[in-house]
């Protein structure tokens, strides 16, 4: 059968080329660990097994990758198939396809593929943690205003903010890592959709492929793409919430503001203006990022209300977007991790900031309230008179403020100048925030420690499972050499 030139040039040729990049190694793996079952299993015979070996080993994926789609095949599988057929008996070649289908073996490759930007997608956020750690643990002490609603609104630490961040990393490890748990299931043995007669071992395939277990009901090995979109949700949040902390970052570095200052390897200048230092690479970051959350929302979008089964809508036409997807994820995370790891802060700069614009007053009411008895509301009160009053031009010392706005309030509190300076220093409102969680000193301490216990725990769990895929690779291998000396 000859398809359309049309077809052609806007269907099979682009497929064909997605295809070469993407899914040949995963799908001449596929081939190695079906071949090792049907021989295990005595569907094909020793002989048989022994000649399939040899062929599939023969193909080059060099070679491969070097062709030109000219029509003659319908796709990258058909091409491969007719490679082997090249270097065996076509009789023999044929075996090779016995108890399978091109449905259970795109849904193994496109799992294969998910797995694999999940992993790197896992490694990046660990090493996004590590450095915002290593950041935190030198910045317990440097104290910036927080905001809320883009004002400022109360002094924290700088290890306070990045922690925040970290915790929402760990969060997102906790998702990808069920997320790979969910893909990680191989479909081989559904077949077109209702699994075979054949005595096969799915057991067998999947571990050879480095799989957790195969999937269960075959209908639902082929039709379900919940794994696909809950991978695309998963690493939908990561972007999001890098993004945001990009964001800030962003406003950070501006002249303005003036908190952070990337290394002059992630700076570029002006064609014409020599004293601009652009901080690109963490806007090449946000753009990363947001192009990400757009592809993996069109995922979404794109498998949405189509039917429960076997549908191109899933396949070919989608992986392209499903790979550059996960990748541009990968390569914001990684980005904003590269650019703070030699990044500076300008702690004198961001004191400064903390003790302008009565971002401490919290800190009073809460004294009022908490050593001098005043119901919170009164205590409150109490506080915003004062910044109302310290607003007049020629309203006097603060000290002698507060006392008129006690007095007129008719409130008995007794605090000496000194001791309401301590009061609205920003040193003293963190010192005294030892809430779990929070920014005081303990509190940071203990959390520095515990992120750091959890970063060496999913680091150690990243690399059971890249050892597991290892460990499949080499056992495939062994197994299909022994098949050779059958």
């Amino acid at each position: 059968m000859a398809f359309s030139s049309d077809y052609v040039s806007l269907v099979l040729n682009e497929n064909f080329e997605d295809a070469k990049a993407q899914f040949l190694e995963p799908l001449l793996a596929i081939h190695e660990a079906h071949l090792v079952m049907l021989a295990e299993q005595g569907i094909v015979t020793p002989a048989e097994a022994r000649d399939l070996a040899a062929a599939v080993s023969g193909v080059d994926p060099a070679s491969v990758r070097a062709t030109t789609y000219d029509g003659t095949y319908e796709d990258l599988f058909f091409l491969v198939e007719r490679l082997i057929g090249e270097r065996c008996d076509v009789a023999t070649a044929g075996r090779l396809h016995t108890a399978r289908s091109r449905n259970d073996i795109d849904m193994t490759l496109y799992r294969m593929r998910v797995r694999e930007h999940l992993v790197g997608i896992i490694a990046a956020a660990l090493d996004l943690r590590e450095v915002l750690l290593r950041q935190a643990a030198s910045h317990t002490d440097t104290i910036f205003p927080a905001h809320t609603h883009t004002q400022p609104a109360q002094p924290t630490t700088l290890a306070h903010y990045l922690l925040a961040v970290v915790e929402q990393l760990e969060r997102d490890v906790v998702r990808l890592q069920a997320a790979l748990e969910c893909v990680n299931r191989c479909p081989l043995g559904a077949c077109a959709i209702t699994g075979t007669g054949f005595p096969i071992n799915r057991t067998r395939t999947s571990d050879l492929l480095g799989f957790l277990a195969p999937t269960g009901n075959t209908y639902g090995s082929i039709a379900t793409v919940d794994y696909l979109i809950e991978a695309a949700t998963v690493a939908a949040n990561v972007a999001v919430g890098c993004g945001r902390v990009v964001q800030d970052l962003l406003l950070w570095s501006t002249v303005e503001v003036g908190y952070l200052r990337l290394g002059d390897g992630f700076v570029q200048t002006s064609s014409i203006m020599p004293q601009k230092r652009n901080p690109v690479a963490l806007e090449h970051a946000r753009a990363l990022l947001s192009k990400a959350m757009g592809q993996l929302l069109a995922i979404v979008q794109a498998v949405h209300n189509t039917p429960f089964g076997d549908i191109v809508d899933t396949e070919d036409d989608l992986q392209p977007l499903v790979g550059q997807a996960f990748r541009d994820t990968r390569r914001g995370v990684a980005l904003v991790a590269a650019a703070m790891a030699d990044a500076t802060f300008d702690a004198t700069r961001m004191r400064a900031r903390a003790e302008a614009g009565w971002v401490t007053i919290t800190e009073l009411a809460d004294t009022l309230a908490r050593d001098h008895g005043l119901p919170f509301v009164a205590a409150h009160g109490v506080a915003s008179t004062l910044i109302r009053r310290c607003a007049v031009s020629d309203s006097g010392p603060v000290f002698d403020v507060f006392q008129d706005v006690l007095r007129d309030a008719g409130v008995a509190v007794v605090m000496t100048a000194d001791e309401l300076e301590r009061v609205l220093s920003p040193a003293h409102f963190v010192r005294v925030r030892e809430t779990p969680g929070g920014p005081g000193a303990v509190a940071v301490a203990t959390a520095l420690a515990d992120s750091s216990g959890r970063l060496i725990e999913d680091r150690e769990r990243l690399d059971r499972v890249s050892e597991a895929l290892s460990a499949a690779v080499s056992a495939r291998r062994v197994a299909l050499s022994a098949l050779g000396r059958r």
